[in-house]
């Protein structure tokens, strides 16, 4: 199984405008590599600017905001690319493409790190953040999942929550909870219909 490192990339269009998405970035031993699925903004980005800015952040609402469209974080200058970073981050790294090896569903950019820096102590993450990191991923298969498997996954985080959320966790979890929400009504409207 390959590292897979949960973080905020940060993309760039042809007019250096910046887009925010959690992503999962592929470690292959020489290079990180960003596997955007097809269609998306971050593929679109990637082909016209080959540069991205990954942000390690402790603040897992920016993940949960990711998946549920709030996507307006204060960002800061990189360094070496011509883009940005979260403003608010433990460390960034700025990546350059190198190469790109094409797939119908999620084109791989195999990418090498121009510049790395810490901007605060590590503190790790708690149950709590952990759990809204799963749930933001789970989110985002919705409909590739059983709805079994959903509902399982989700009552084991519900637990992380109750005994460790601070009020960041809690709102990232409430935003994510909208998202499950609107996908059970619509589960529920298709059976009903």
């Amino acid at each position: 199984m390959p590292l897979i490192v949960e973080t905020i990339v940060t993309t760039f269009n042809s007019k250096r405008e910046a887009y925010i998405a959690p992503l999962g970035l592929i470690h292959d031993g020489t290079h990180w590599i960003i596997a955007p699925f097809r269609p998306s903004t971050t593929l679109d980005n990637l082909r016209a600017n080959p540069v991205a800015a990954a942000s390690h952040t402790d603040d897992v609402r920016v993940f949960a905001g990711g998946v549920t469209g709030r996507k307006i974080w204060p960002l800061l200058p990189t360094r070496s690319i011509a883009g940005e970073r979260l403003a608010d981050c433990v460390s960034h790294w700025e990546l350059k493409v190198e190469k790109v090896v094409e797939d119908e569903q999620r084109p791989r950019f195999l990418c090498s790190i121009v510049h790395e820096e810490t901007h605060k102590p590590w503190q790790g993450f708690n149950r709590a953040q952990a759990a809204v990191i799963e749930l933001a991923v789970l989110t985002t298969r919705l409909n590739m999942l059983p709805p079994e498997k959903v509902e399982s996954e989700l009552k084991y985080l519900e637990i992380a929550i109750s005994k460790t959320a601070g009020p960041r966790e809690e709102e990232a979890w409430e935003w994510l909870m909208e998202k499950i929400t609107a996908w059970r009504q619509a589960r529920f409207d298709q059976t009903t219909s």
